[in-house]
């Protein structure tokens, strides 16, 4: 008896999983599949408001990512002329980077700290040096960034340049703000544009 439940139930199901395909069901599944790795750009907006109001920002940027990388929430966006990536990280309460840390003399050993928690080996440092100081707008707030110059290994980009910086939102949570580009094609202005616009 249990064996004809089983031959039952295998044609039962044989039955609803070809009357699926025959009505369009393997479209409906490719088209899941690629909203869930390539969503629409509405569906990255809605994702990238969890971090922060990014619906000001100029046209030459981009929002190519909003999703969780490594455990915390992020948007990824792009200068559409000159390439140049702007990261927004959502620590949460968790400290990886303080605005303090931005702040302090020795910065420099501060982030290579916080670099090294982050356990990412497709892409590790070859160096990271900063290179100065200085304050730019976002979240509504004056805040602090380090400039740097760093070679990224196993990534033929080589030598890049850019801002790392650090805001508390207004609830309480760190905003960890990346802005990097290849070494001579850095610009602060577009990093400032940016930044600047999100709330």
């Amino acid at each position: 008896m249990s064996c004809l439940k089983n031959i039952t139930r295998s044609v039962f199901l044989t039955v609803v999983i070809v009357g699926f395909m025959a009505f369009g069901g393997q479209d409906w599944i490719k088209l899941q599949i690629k909203n869930f790795f390539n969503p629409s750009h509405d569906v990255v907006l809605e994702r990238a408001q969890k971090i922060g109001d990014f619906s000001k920002i100029n046209k030459e940027f981009e929002i190519e990512k909003a999703a969780g990388i490594l455990g915390y929430n992020a948007v990824l966006a792009e200068h559409k002329a000159t390439g140049q990536k702007m990261l927004v990280v959502d620590s949460g309460k968790k400290a990886v980077l303080t605005k303090e840390d931005i702040q302090a003399q020795d910065a420099e050993d501060r982030i290579k700290a916080a670099i090294g928690k982050v356990k990412y080996q497709s892409a590790t440092l070859e160096y990271f040096n900063v290179t100065e100081k200085g304050i730019m707008t976002s979240y509504n707030q004056q805040i602090p960034y380090v400039k740097f110059r760093a070679r990224i290994k196993k990534l033929p980009i080589g030598e890049i340049s850019g801002i790392i910086s650090v805001v508390k939102d207004e609830n309480g949570n760190d905003k960890i703000l990346v802005s990097a580009n290849e070494k001579e094609k850095y610009s602060q202005l577009i990093a400032n544009e940016f930044f600047k616009e999100i709330k």
